[in-house]
């Protein structure tokens, strides 16, 4: 009879192995930064933060550590997986010295945010172009979404408070164009709150929508081509005029409070004026219609501004609101979009959702916890945040196709990042050897030839 031995095999584990290069997947984030002209427009915009005879670039320390949250790292001390690894990340900084830069930053508060912010629009605009069709703009129009977000802390940090959820720590508000449906999205604005920050505050839209569209190519800065898309926190009569300000002229499409004037009015809307909400592949939705509302309901809003509700059979297990009517589920947005169906236009809105996955995506990219305690520290951290959620969003867009340019970063970690490779040196060059038995092997080196044939920066 044969003892059992256990469902796997047995391996002796031995230390100093040196031809093996773990998280050697992290390359393709590598070239991605190469191609895009990241490290150099990073460094520049850093330069006045470098010491005469520093050995270490301020521009090629955050990136490091950007590079560490996209590889899934959560504190600033998760550099050192990059430094394990310097045929692939090069010579990395110590946690001492990354930890002076981030002070250092911090200090110098809206100037040193400013620097990287002009480094992040300067590279995303070279970006787009490089990805052609693959580019969120290749419609015409670029759409950024506003949500906020809640960021728990454990600990007493500077500005965090009690949320509305009764939780404790910070509120950021967070902007992301969305790539629609073949692509992720990436974020162009992140500011930071307490924890006690109002949901509909105006002045935090009007700042987080600067700060956007400061992020998109000076052709979208303005203009009818940029959609600018909230939940009802974004429905004010404030930002709304904001927004279609004469000379700034966005547009819009923010959801709305239902309110009992509103309610009225739908009460009012006759059987035959409701239009079938419909999929994105164009066939009814079912259980759903939508209604546009004039009249009194549009008295001291912006010249233009279309109110649309749609009504729906609410989900098994939810609760009706005392807004609701006749037993289905009521929501509105309003929109200065014209000559569109309203149908369309709803659909449009309802896409919104995509947002919440860009915040899981963030939460999964550092912003599950802000590791640092001082306000200004943490916002450094939050555009650091940004730079790994740009990367890991630019990566797709150039250089994977299908499926796999739907893959978030989890996924990407998994499948393509944490693959180990082989390190050889032959004639002088150092060559990363995947084993072939990895599932994603092919869709990793299909990657790298792409960003190779990519034209190199300047």
């Amino acid at each position: 009879m044969n003892k059992l031995i256990g469902s796997y095999p047995r391996a002796r584990i031995e230390g100093g192995g040196r031809a093996v290069v773990s998280q050697a997947g992290g390359v393709l984030l590598v070239e991605t930064v190469r191609k895009s002209g990241l490290d150099t427009a990073i460094s520049a915009a850093l330069a006045p933060w470098r010491r005469p005879r520093a050995v270490h670039d301020p521009g090629k320390v955050l990136l490091d550590v950007a590079l560490a949250v996209a590889l899934g790292g959560d504190c600033l001390a998760d550099v050192a997986m990059l430094r394990a690894e310097p045929a692939v990340f090069g010579s990395v900084a110590s946690d001492p010295t990354v930890s002076r830069l981030i002070d250092k930053l911090a200090a110098q508060g809206p100037k040193a945010l400013t620097a990287i912010r002009s480094a992040r629009a300067e590279v995303r605009e070279r970006v787009w172009k490089l990805a052609g069709t693959s580019s969120p703009d290749t419609t015409g129009q670029v759409i950024v979404d506003l949500d906020g977000v809640l960021v728990l802390a454990h600990s007493d940090k500077q500005d965090a408070a009690a949320t509305w959820k009764k939780t404790y720590g910070h509120h950021p508000l967070m902007g992301f164009v969305d790539h629609g449906r073949g692509g992720t999205g990436e974020p162009v604005a992140a500011l930071l709150r307490p924890g006690n920050a109002g949901s509909n505050t105006v002045a935090d839209h009007i700042t987080a929508t600067q700060l956007a569209l400061a992020q998109l190519p000076k052709r979208y800065r303005r203009g009818r081509s940029t959609l600018i898309r909230t939940d009802s926190a974004g429905g004010t009569h404030e930002f709304v005029a904001w927004l279609a300000k004469r000379g700034r002229w966005l547009s819009y499409s923010v959801g709305m409070t239902i309110t009992d004037a509103i309610h009225q009015a739908v009460l009012k809307v006759p059987a035959s004026a409701w239009t079938p909400a419909v999929e994105p592949g164009g066939e009814t939705r079912d259980g759903a219609w939508t209604a546009e509302l004039d009249g009194d309901v549009l008295k001291g809003w912006p010249q233009g501004m279309r109110l649309i509700v749609r009504k729906e059979r609410p989900h098994p297990g939810a609760q009706l609101r005392l807004t609701d009517a006749d037993g289905l589920r009521l929501t509105c947005f309003a929109t200065n979009t014209a000559d569109v169906p309203i149908a369309a236009l709803e659909l449009r809105h309802r896409q919104r959702a995509r947002a919440e996955d860009r915040i899981r995506n963030a939460r999964a990219t550092g912003l599950r916890n802000l590791p640092l305690h001082d306000t200004a520290q943490n916002q450094i951290w939050l555009e650091i945040v940004q730079l790994a959620l740009d990367l890991l969003a630019w990566l797709p867009m150039l250089a994977l196709t299908g499926k796999h340019r739907l893959w978030e970063p989890r996924r990407l970690r998994l499948r393509l990042f944490s693959a180990a490779a082989q390190l050889v040196t032959t004639g002088r060059r150092r060559h990363l050897r995947f084993t072939r038995r990895w599932p994603w092997t092919n869709v990793i080196t299909s990657a790298i030839e792409r960003l190779d044939a990519l034209p190199n920066p300047g």
